[in-house]
């Protein structure tokens, strides 16, 4: 996230750190047993799994243009080919010229709607994070291998589970050097813009102390309001709206901090889901050990479950 101011786990591994990171964390007073029981969408260890190759150090932070961020986008894609998404094109890949001279590629998937699929929904993540500096690998667990490997599970889920409108998998590149990855890809989209009805964008989504979430843009497009507070009683996570007003200062307002600002400017509804910064934000200790595993699995989970509800819609409005 641009903000102002490697080897497969098994069940087993997964099941204790969901486990044990659900009992310490305090669960709401009000909390029902409908909401502690919420059924679970997504394939969780293939999510781990996902979010430990894309934050390990052997893609030495995905900077744009090098090596690590090729492994990344390769990966990306071969989880896309495995699913049988269709191709934007004939490649996955979206080109685009980045700054310093350098190439960055957007990997782009998409499921045709069974109901209405010449509309479309945006679900989108950047992969890109800001590499290595001396001897240090900014990993980017959190910032956003989170998001990236969150993709991956809705885009497996909605491959067995097709939606009623049509989903764009959007994983952007060069978000970290000022979202360029996906202002190229709202001037150049894969389908007719003005038939984009949704961007539903993933930045830092994988750790919180507090058990809190936001969803962005409900300022901007009050409409969505609706939908947050539905998806909030089918989740034990705390779903807050907020960061998104700019009377409230610049360091509180995220609406141009993330790749759903470059959807915004098109006029194109959104919900960012992103946590409050951390201590390890943007620094070498943003790893894939600090990642709160179970709070993670029901953030995506919750996610998964708003474009559910959204898809149902016939109008969003």
């Amino acid at each position: 996230m641009v903000r102002i101011i490697a080897c497969t786990l098994c069940s087993l591994i997964l099941l204790s750190s969901c486990n044990g990171n659900a009992n310490q964390q305090q669960q709401p007073k009000n909390e029902t047993a409908a909401v502690q029981t919420f059924a679970a969408l997504l394939d969780s260890t293939q999510l781990i799994d996902d979010l430990a190759f894309l934050s390990s150090p052997a893609l030495e932070g995905r900077l744009v243009g090098t090596e690590g961020n090729k492994k990344a986008r390769n990966y990306i894609a071969a989880r896309f080919d495995s699913l049988k998404l269709q191709k934007p094109d004939t490649s996955w890949f979206q080109p685009f010229p980045a700054r310093q001279g350098k190439t960055g590629v957007n990997v782009i998937g998409m499921i045709k709607g069974t109901t209405y699929p010449d509309q479309y929904y945006v679900v989108s993540a950047h992969y890109d994070h800001l590499g290595k500096k001396g001897t240090d690998i900014y990993a980017g667990a959190d910032d956003n291998a989170s998001g990236s490997a969150a993709l991956l599970a809705m885009a497996a889920y909605f491959t067995q589970h097709p939606p009623q409108h049509s989903i764009i998998f959007a994983a952007f590149d060069a978000e970290e050097g000022g979202l360029v990855g996906s202002k190229y890809f709202a001037d150049h989209p894969a389908v007719d813009i003005k038939k984009i009805l949704l961007n539903i964008n993933m930045d830092m989504v994988s750790r919180n102390d507090k058990n809190e979430i936001y969803a962005s843009g409900t300022f901007h497009y009050p409409f969505l309001q609706k939908y947050i507070d539905s998806i909030q009683t089918k989740t034990s996570v705390t779903v807050s709206t907020g960061h998104d007003d700019a009377s409230k200062g610049a360091s509180d307002d995220w609406t141009s901090q993330s790749d759903h600002y470059a959807f915004h400017l098109k006029n194109i509804p959104y919900i960012y889901f992103g946590v409050e910064d951390h201590p390890d934000y943007h620094h070498p200790s943003d790893t894939f050990e600090k990642v709160n595993k179970g709070f993670y699995y029901k953030v995506c989970n919750m996610i998964a479950e708003t474009v559910l509800l959204t898809d149902r819609q016939v109008k969003l409005q």
